[in-house]
């Protein structure tokens, strides 16, 4: 006998049709199928297993990796029945009232859904419990969770396959929102699934516009973005729990309702932050990626990503938390090569098979983010889909604003070349090598300088190859064996040797140069040319009052901003790029007066949109560096009292310094360097230096010091003689 699904859709939650392809999954759990489903953020996957579960004899397990979104779940539940009992969860946060009524709910047949994390299925007494009821079926919601090539990895979810086996053999449904071919791979073979139905809905999101900017100014920027879209709902995503609580307070001060969310805030402040946000007490929620995960907040407008995320299956659970009420969503990633470098660092500490999985996975989103292609291609390519970059409709910025093309098809060539020539033993990174004629040790090894492809293209760049490289797997002539942890290998059309007639990348984005520069995607304030002119004679004249470099006064950049946003007094110069509270006082007030009078002089409406307000400099890591200097602590020491790396410390400090403040590190110096090899670089950065820049510096003693030294040595000098 046939059942009339759309009547019990009716009859239990109200609604009078499915969404794509919600009945045929609905019907192949309920006839005993082993069933996979990979849908979209927002397509309705929780009906999948909600509506047979309702409708069915016995109880369906279900099981989720957070304990708030078990909750969430239970709750909505028992929104559509008059009895609570339909839906319970089961974990160590139930009293032991709550606990046994549980007990007897399962036991009197009551309760259709049951929730459960993987550690408390996989407990021996919830074993021998549950082997007294009838089970439906299991439902593993975020499935991607049991893969290692996963974005939310939880070993606990691997060995959910051994509490099914001991409970029996029942249909199991395992849903998730991403997942890479070799996911779905992974989590089919992990669960033992027996030949399931797989149900593959489209990736592609139409109304999510996506978008990389350069690393630059970043604060200003988003606060310039949420400052236009009052009232909007946002999510910040940043990869560090600090940088959550300093961007979240810098965001109040400039009148944005904002709040923190991290594993780091105690449970009752987290869940008070997530319900102000979906309560609309609050419009923008900055968080770690510990917030999200079954978050349904329709009427999201943006989700930014500070930071590149780790993944791109990743990116893009937490993309597709914008729009889901079907309007326009945009998303935006901040990036900058630094950041995935660090990240690179700190897989070097992890076991060698997760350090190969993420690498791989930082790759992936480093050749999203550098992309010159269509965005929403290359992120559905990345999940098994082929997209034509026409049906893009401009919502991506490489469609809106396209960059200019250039053949490649003889790159393509030596890249088939090589890799057939090396057998495809080696990873996009070494087969580049090969190519640029760059020793490594795994190439002298190989004895790789005899190759015929050996600096066949020692005159292109890394970032052009690689994006050769990238669109050649796109366009299926090469392709990545992930079994053997990326190696690159040509494909049977690769090896047919017949290209298109011109094989085209767009022309690569120089990423330091925009760092550097201006960003075309933001809104262009026109700097005051006459006006940055003036200062720049104001700042000589200050120089050399002071005995200084006019550099060690303001850098160009800090001028550039003042002539563009006309700060007229020390309050406003002090959050000037650059500036700070120390700088604006010691040489400020012949600064401020200047830009007044021109205001004045000139009738000018200054940007007021651009004038930002920063949070006092007092913050608790500045003042531990201060006193522990002063103290004459070891650097490294620092480093490891406030969980820092070397490297973060002196970007700390810098930053410190560069605002107005001394800081005193002679007594480190001392042990590293020798007295003339300072006073070396000091009379560098006296007389001959331009910027100041550290890229001079390593330019002129790059071979005789390493990075943190000169960065050291550049820092005594501005707090010695510009502070």
């Amino acid at each position: 006998m046939s059942v009339n699904w759309e009547d019990h859709l009716k009859t239990y939650f109200g609604f009078s049709g499915f969404k794509g392809n919600q009945q045929a999954i609905i019907e192949s759990i309920a006839t005993g199928k082993d069933t996979f489903v990979i849908m979209p953020t927002g397509g309705g996957k929780s009906m999948c297993y909600q509506l047979p579960a309702l409708a069915s004899p016995g109880t369906a397990i279900v099981v989720s990796p957070l304990i708030a979104l078990m909750k969430n779940q239970v709750d909505a539940i028992r929104g559509y029945s008059e009895k609570d009992s339909v839906a319970h969860v089961l974990n160590s946060s139930l009293t032991k009232k709550e606990m046994e009524q549980v007990h007897a709910d399962l036991r009197a047949g009551l309760t259709k859904l049951l929730y459960v994390a993987p550690e408390s299925l996989n407990k021996a007494s919830n074993i021998e419990l549950l082997k007294e009821i009838e089970i439906s079926f299991f439902a593993i919601d975020e499935a991607h969770c049991i893969s290692e090539w996963g974005h939310d990895f939880r070993p606990d979810y691997r060995t959910i396959k051994h509490s099914v086996k001991a409970l029996g053999r029942k249909p199991v449904i395992a849903l998730t929102a991403t997942a890479t071919p070799k996911v779905q791979a992974d989590i089919i073979k992990t669960m033992g699934m027996e030949e399931p139905s797989i149900f593959l809905s489209s990736f592609n999101r139409p109304n999510l516009y996506y978008e990389v900017r350069p690393k630059r100014d970043i604060d200003h920027d988003i606060i310039k973005l949420l400052s236009q879209n009052i009232g909007e709902s946002a999510i910040v995503y940043c990869l560090s729990r600090q940088k959550v609580e300093d961007l979240a307070e810098h965001l109040q001060i400039n009148g944005i309702n904002a709040l923190p969310y991290h594993a780091g805030l105690e449970s009752a402040k987290r869940i008070k932050h997530q319900d102000a946000f979906l309560n609309e007490d609050c419009d923008v929620i900055v968080a770690t990626i510990a917030f999200g995960m079954g978050i349904d907040k329709p009427d999201v407008r943006f989700v930014l990503h500070y930071d590149m995320p780790k993944s791109l299956e990743s990116y893009y659970q937490e993309t597709g938390r914008a729009g889901r009420d079907g309007g326009e969503g945009t998303c935006i990633t901040y990036f900058d090569i630094k950041d995935i470098e660090r990240l690179q660092k700190f897989l070097s500490k992890k076991p060698v098979s997760e350090q190969e999985i993420g690498r791989q996975l930082l790759e992936e989103a480093t050749g999203y983010a550098e992309a010159a292609t269509c965005r929403r291609r290359g992120l559905l390519h990345y999940f098994g889909e082929e997209f034509h970059e026409d049906d893009c409709e401009k919502m991506c910025d490489n469609c809106r604003h396209p960059r200019e093309k250039v053949d490649a098809s003889a790159e393509l060539l030596d890249v088939i070349a090589c890799v057939n020539e090396t057998h495809g033993k080696f990873k996009t990174s070494e087969v580049i090598n090969i190519l640029r004629g760059n020793k490594t040790a795994v190439l002298v090894q190989n004895d790789a300088e005899t190759l015929k492809t050996w600096a066949i293209q020692k005159d292109k760049t890394e970032s052009h190859l690689r994006a050769v490289i990238r669109q050649g797997i796109i366009r299926r002539y090469l392709e990545k064996n992930i079994e053997s942890y990326g190696t690159v290998h040509v494909t049977e059309k690769g090896n047919r040797g017949k290209l298109p007639k011109a094989f085209k990348v767009r022309k690569e984005l120089n990423y330091q140069q925009l760092n550097s520069g201006a960003n075309e995607t933001k809104k262009v304030v026109a700097m005051d040319t006459v006006l940055f002119g003036i200062l720049k004679d104001l700042r000589k004249k200050i120089a050399q009052q002071k005995g200084v470099p006019p550099y060690a006064v303001f850098a160009e950049n800090s001028l550039s901003e003042m002539a563009t946003i006309y700060p007229c007094s020390l309050d406003e110069l002090k959050n000037v790029q650059g500036v700070g509270e120390g700088k604006a006082k010691k040489y400020g007030s012949s600064i401020v007066e200047a830009i007044s009078a021109y205001v004045a002089e000139n009738d000018i409406d200054r940007p007021q949109d651009m004038i930002f307000k920063s949070v006092a400099n007092k913050s608790a890591l500045k003042v531990y560096i201060i006193q522990s200097t002063d103290r004459k602590l070891p650097l490294e020491d620092i480093a490891s009292a406030k969980g820092l790396k070397m490297q973060d410390l002196i970007d700390e400090m810098d930053r410190i310094v560069q605002s107005g403040t001394k800081i005193n590190i002679d007594y480190y110096l001392e042990d590293i360097i020798d007295e003339e090899s300072i006073e070396e670089v000091f009379d560098f950065l006296t007389e001959e230096c331009e910027s100041g820049s550290l890229n001079e510096l390593l330019e002129e003693f790059g071979e005789d010091y390493d990075e943190n030294e000169l960065q050291l040595l550049r820092l005594k000098f501005f707090s010695d003689v510009a502070n």
